[in-house]
C-alpha cells in the first residue's frame, strides 16, 4: 500500500472543487499543492500537514499529532497525524485549513530556468 486512498478521498471532499490545488505523487505517498507549494499529504495511512514554524508547537500538542520525521530527521513546521486522528472529514478540515493558511503566507514560487540549449 503506497498511501491510504480513502484518506485521499476525504481530503478531496474537504477541499471541494479547487482549480488551484494539484495532486502529485511524492515520497511514495500523495501530496496536495497550492500554487506549487505542498500543504497537505499522505504518507502510508497518516496525514502530513505543513503548518509552519510558528504553529508547530501548538499543532503537535493536538491529539494524534507529532513532528514529521519520515526521513529520520525531525522537520520543524511539518506535522504527521496518526490514522486515528484523520478518520473523518471533520477531523481533517482543521489541518487542511491550517496548512492552506500557512502556504498562503509563503512567497510565490520562482519559475525554473529552462535547461539545455536554445534551438536556432
Amino acid at each position: 500500500m503506497a498511501y491510504d486512498e480513502a484518506l485521499a478521498d476525504r481530503i478531496r471532499r474537504v477541499l471541494g472543487a479547487r482549480p488551484d490545488v494539484v495532486e502529485k505523487k511524492m515520497f511514495g505517498g500523495l501530496a496536495f499543492l497550492q500554487g506549487g507549494k505542498m500543504f497537505i499529504g499522505i504518507i502510508k495511512d497518516e496525514l502530513m500537514a505543513r503548518v509552519g514554524p510558528q504553529q508547530h508547537a501548538a499543532a503537535i500538542a493536538r491529539p494524534n499529532a507529532r513532528t514529521m520525521d519520515f526521513t529520520g530527521r525531525p522537520m520543524e513546521g511539518y506535522v504527521q497525524v496518526a490514522a486515528a486522528g484523520c478518520r473523518t472529514e471533520k477531523a481533517i478540515r482543521p489541518w487542511v485549513d491550517l496548512s492552506l493558511a500557512f502556504v498562503a503566507t509563503l512567497p510565490a514560487k520562482k519559475k525554473k530556468k529552462p535547461t539545455g540549449r536554445k534551438r536556432a
